[in-house]
């Protein structure tokens, strides 16, 4: 193996290791179902900026109920899982390391608040997102409004579950 390998060359094993983490892009709703915008929060902790709800995965925990975990954590909001919009794993995507994070569109009604790593909570309108943006959440609401377009599909659930 080579020296630019993601793994040892001892051991074999992922050096340094991949984390893994769920976000939700949640469109909030309102009591006639219309749609007022999508939730985001302002981080507490480094790297600052605005991004989705989500966060790493517990030990023995899947990935949608990460997703739904770490939604309610931050917002308190309880969400329904929508659909798959994509799996990012772009080496530099996050600052701190190695990290690849499966996204969820997902809706929810209710009104959000800042709560656990949330220094605040805005809904916004996905066209025109409040900025610095953390990660690549940016690039992620651009694939979530390409499929709004019809330009991008939603992958289904794993085991065909579509409810959270």
């Amino acid at each position: 193996m080579t020296s630019s390998s993601a793994f040892c060359s001892k051991c074999g094993s992922q050096d340094p290791p991949r984390r893994v983490t769920a976000d939700a892009l949640i469109e909030l709703r309102d009591a006639s179902d219309s749609m007022r915008g999508i939730v985001l929060i302002e981080r507490r902790n480094a790297p600052f900026g605005w991004a989705l709800p989500g966060g790493f995965l517990d030990p023995g925990e899947d990935l949608e109920r990460c997703a739904e975990r770490e939604a309610r954590e931050e917002t308190g909001l309880e969400i329904r899982l929508e659909g798959l919009l994509g799996v990012y794993s772009t080496p530099g995507r996050d600052p701190r390391g190695l990290t690849t994070t499966t996204v969820y569109v997902a809706s929810s009604k209710g009104i959000p608040r800042a709560m656990d790593d949330a220094a605040k909570v805005a809904i916004v309108d996905p066209r025109d997102p409040p900025q610095p943006m953390a990660f690549d959440h940016e690039e992620i609401i651009g694939h979530y409004l390409e499929w709004r377009r019809g330009v991008r599909n939603l992958a289904t659930l794993a085991g065909g579950r579509t409810e959270g």
